[in-house]
């Protein structure tokens, strides 16, 4: 089986997607949807690549450079708005060159606003001639960016002409159907695959999780996140939170001043994790009591799939599907992103019973072993790609 995915190559979520499927025997290949690094996780595929470096550079964990145009690369550090504009020309000519010449059984786009959107200019560019294609969902690709009318049409030719749609929660799938795909429509799996428990184990505080003093917050804050609200948040409920710290994670430049400014206003200390590998980044889940995670738009935050394997009692966002995964109040707090008191309320309940803490992570404990243990969820994706070869008399 032949498999090219046009995908963001820096994503975490990218590199765990194609790990299910690298040790298949097929011939995996990575386009990427946007100029970037290749996260480290991703192995054992081929990536074309713009960059003339990446054609001498050696092979890392068996990934081989297939170099398509170091012309582009000179243009894309010299960039002009024409320059800029021949650039995602060119770029997008290189996708229809690609499939021309691999000819794969499937191409995979991953998220829709960079990946699908790149794909369906090579998809009407080939007409009849193009592969089975795959739209996957991603975040906020339907959810939030289906209700603005300079996405809506472009999405709504997405699924028009793609294959097959799959997504990480059934809320998209009913999005995608009031958008107007008619296709199939693929297992609702996480988009970050599963995990491994027994290494899962090892990176856990195995002590109960009313132990714990840490509170992680997502430090996203922008056009979808909301770390702002819950440092707000966190400050009107700062009366419960003495022996307690705040650790931070992807936190923009205003989201570190307003961290410090809360930590001198309340006295509680505060902690900016810097950039570090998926595994330090599960410890500090598996060290903590609560997780926050506030934003408008999501589809199920990989960030709250971690924070139950690992034990921290959620409280997330209404925006991201979580009502699929747990009860409000058992699980954790599904709760409006906007709304620091609403959210200081939940904090202060995780703070303050021990047992609501203790006997969530019973119930996630659970939750996770059925829905998101790797040796459940690869098979599953494994057929799903087998199924659809079948089908197309291949």
């Amino acid at each position: 089986m032949r498999i090219l995915f046009v995908g963001m190559p820096n994503s975490i979520h990218t590199a765990r997607w194609l790990s299910q499927i690298s040790d298949e025997g097929w011939d995996i290949y990575l386009f990427p949807a946007l100029k970037s690094k290749i996260h480290p996780d991703i192995k054992k595929i081929y990536v074309f690549s713009s960059s003339l470096f990446s054609f001498f550079a050696r092979r890392q964990n068996n990934v081989r450079f297939i170099h398509w145009s170091g012309v582009l690369s000179f243009f894309d550090k010299r960039m002009t708005a024409l320059l800029r504009r021949s650039f995602t020309f060119f770029w997008n000519k290189a996708l229809v060159w690609a499939i021309q010449i691999l000819k794969p059984d499937i191409v995979q786009s991953l998220e829709i606003q960079h990946a699908g959107y790149m794909t369906l200019a090579a998809r009407d560019y080939l007409g009849d001639d193009f592969p089975v294609w795959i739209v996957t969902n991603w975040g906020s690709d339907i959810y939030l960016f289906g209700r603005l009318e300079e996405h809506k049409e472009k999405i709504q030719s997405v699924l028009a002409k793609c294959d097959y749609y799959s997504s990480e929660c059934q809320r998209d799938v009913n999005l995608a159907r009031k958008l107007g795909y008619n296709g199939k429509v693929l297992p609702v799996l996480p988009n970050a695959g599963g995990y491994d428990f027994a290494k899962i184990a090892s990176l856990r505080q195995e002590s109960p999780i009313s132990t714990r003093r840490i509170i992680l917050l997502k430090g996203y804050q922008g056009w979808a996140g909301r770390a702002l609200v819950g440092l707000q948040a966190l400050a009107r409920c700062a009366d419960v939170l003495d022996g307690y710290r705040v650790a931070i994670y992807v936190a923009n430049e205003d989201v570190e001043i307003a961290a410090r400014l809360f930590s001198q206003d309340t006295g509680i200390p505060v902690e900016i994790i810097p950039y570090c590998s998926h595994d330090e980044m599960l410890r500090w889940y598996g060290r903590s009591r609560i997780y926050i995670g506030l934003s408008i738009s999501d589809a199920i935050s990989t960030s709250f799939l971690e924070a139950i394997v690992m034990g921290a009692f959620p409280i997330q966002s209404n925006t991201a599907c979580v009502d699929e995964w747990i009860v409000n109040g058992r699980g954790g707090f599904i709760v409006p992103p906007e709304d620091p008191d609403v959210i200081a309320q939940a904090i202060r309940k995780a703070v303050q019973s021990d047992a609501l803490v203790d006997a969530a992570d019973e119930l996630n404990k659970q939750l996770a072993r059925e829905r998101l243990d790797e040796s459940i969820i690869k098979p599953q994706v494994v057929k799903m790609y087998q199924e659809i070869l079948a089908e197309r008399g291949k």
